[in-house]
């Protein structure tokens, strides 16, 4: 557990009525700044703590996904437990949750409900659609608002060089994207709510993860929408800048080289030693050298299958090109940049001894927030939070468990 700040977000309570990754990520990125989350998990625990390589039957992903929030377990579909969910809105700022829409109202969570609870409540809802529109009821994971928000498409190899599915980006974007989303529009909320000019007034905010990816698309829908331009999969490259791609080594890395200025192609072209290339009518200028990509890949390609990635990183490097071998977890671990901002952090886990986890982005001066604890035990602060937060005595929290309630 690591002491000193609390954080920005110091003394901001949020309820979490989430499970898998959209909702949870939104909290885990709240907690980080110091805010107080109370995650409710059915007894049995969110299912994503069965995801990912498992140590003792624990989920190692768990210890950072779920970390600093406070695990109560509280069975919804028991007819007692809205009442002490009700109980516990009444102690938050917040309500986050990424069930289907409409769920927590089947829970008795309706917009009635909680603004009785805690008038002024900031309830943000994550789905896969939005709470309105023809689609709202559709099912939805991650991977299916990468799909229609575009990224999907984009994520591949250039269109003719594979008969092979569009591959996925390798983490659950879609969600994580969503839950930032989430985060940022809770915070408007709760200033719109709280601060200097605040109206005291609940606020509700729709995360779709579908738009949350279709946010990231840059320039797609204005130079389709201007000129019929459906943008393509650029495979490593970049369809408006070049040379930007990876490049094999001689020890069977890549490494990418983003040189896509004139001073720092003529910078590569020099540590390469053809200096002459900067001149070359082929690649004057970017349009150029973007047209001719692929005569110019081949020849840097050539170039860099002669040397080992740690080599050709430390001349460009020197030669202040743009450069890095792709990372592996592997090569995350010991960076030294990484390790020295602590975005790589070891962190004290009872269920694993230590366990290597992401920092706290982003870096606040001076009240940075941090990693109090890792992703607890499933209701691991059940009698903390009711006999803390609602007053509940020990024998009432007995009788609760024996009810099948907790």
């Amino acid at each position: 557990m690591e002491t000193g700040s609390g954080g920005p977000l110091s003394g901001l309570r949020v309820l979490e009525l989430g499970h898998f990754i959209a909702g949870p990520f939104c909290t885990r990125i709240l907690g980080d700044l110091g805010a107080d989350i109370i995650k409710i998990e059915p007894p049995s625990g969110d299912p994503v703590r069965q995801w990912g390589e498992q140590v003792g039957g624990h989920s190692l992903w768990f210890s950072a996904h779920g970390r600093n929030k406070r695990s109560v377990t509280l069975n919804l579909k028991h007819k007692d437990a809205l009442p002490l969910l009700l109980r516990l809105v009444g102690q938050c700022d917040a309500l986050v949750e990424n069930h289907r829409p409409g769920q927590i109202g089947k829970f008795g969570l309706t917009p009635e409900a909680l603004e009785a609870a805690r008038p002024g409540l900031v309830v943000a809802h994550v789905s896969g659609y939005g709470q309105n529109g023809p689609d709202r009821d559709r099912a939805a994971f991650g991977v299916i608002g990468e799909a229609i928000g575009g990224i999907r498409y984009l994520t591949n190899h250039a269109p003719g060089t594979t008969d092979l599915p569009p591959v996925r980006v390798g983490v659950s974007i879609g969600d994580s994207l969503a839950g930032l989303y989430a985060a940022i529009g809770i915070l408007a909320a709760v200033w719109k709510r709280d601060g200097i000019a605040g109206d005291r007034r609940g606020r509700t905010v729709d995360v779709a993860l579908s738009e949350a990816v279709l946010s990231m698309m840059e320039g797609t829908l204005p130079e389709y929408g201007a000129l019929g331009i459906v943008r393509q999969p650029a495979g490593a490259r970049i369809n408006t800048a070049a040379p930007t791609s990876a490049y094999p080594t001689a020890d069977g890395k890549w490494l990418l080289i983003a040189a896509n200025s004139d001073p720092l192609f003529a910078r590569l072209t020099a540590a390469m030693g053809q200096p002459d290339l900067a001149a070359d009518p082929r690649f004057a200028g970017n349009r150029l050298r973007v047209r001719h990509a692929a005569e110019l890949d081949d020849i840097i390609g050539a170039w860099t299958k002669r040397a080992s990635a740690a080599e050709l990183e430390r001349w460009l490097t020197e030669a202040d090109v743009p450069c890095t071998e792709v990372y592996t977890a592997a090569e995350i671990a010991r960076d030294e940049q990484f390790r020295a901002r602590g975005m790589v952090r070891d962190v004290a886990d009872p269920l694993f001894g230590t366990v290597l986890h992401p920092g706290v982005v982003p870096h606040i001066a001076d009240d940075p927030g941090g990693v109090r604890w890792p992703g607890p035990p499933i209701g691991a602060h059940t009698e903390e939070v009711l006999s803390g937060l609602l007053g509940l005595s020990g024998p009432e929290i007995a009788s609760l468990r024996q009810e099948g309630v907790l």
